[in-house]
């Protein structure tokens, strides 16, 4: 399986493969490396995120036979890798919520996906005349 990963390098410069989103998949060295983050912290959010019903398991999470034959390696998709860029408080975390929102909106004149949220009132029926 080639897959692809989001890197932070040593001046703040995020790193996205230009790839489909289903070829990104991290294991957990890689994601405490972005997040710059220990494995605790990481642990927490993701079960964070799973317990938030955002995301679950057999969504984002693949298991990956080690080169070796004898272990398995959890490999976390995409969605995982931007939930928990919403959850941590770092500056990988910060980088790729930058990147993530930029995406949605205008940039240089591009046309690019623009996101509208608007509120949805409860009494809908009665305000619409």
């Amino acid at each position: 399986m080639e897959r692809y990963i989001i890197t932070l390098d040593e001046h703040g410069t995020l790193h996205v493969p230009d790839v489909s989103a289903t070829a990104i998949w991290m294991n957990e060295p890689e994601l405490m490396e972005l997040f710059g983050v220990v494995a605790l912290t990481l642990r927490a959010a993701i079960k964070a995120v799973y317990k938030s019903g955002i995301l679950n398991p057999g969504e984002a999470e693949r298991r990956v036979r080690q080169a070796d034959g004898y272990g398995m390696d959890v490999l976390y998709g995409l969605p995982l890798v931007i939930a928990l860029a919403f959850r941590l408080h770092t500056c990988g975390a910060k980088r790729l919520r930058e990147r993530v929102i930029g995406k949605f909106t205008c940039h240089g004149g591009r046309n690019t996906a623009r996101l509208f949220i608007f509120p949805v009132s409860p009494h809908w029926q009665m305000v619409r005349n």
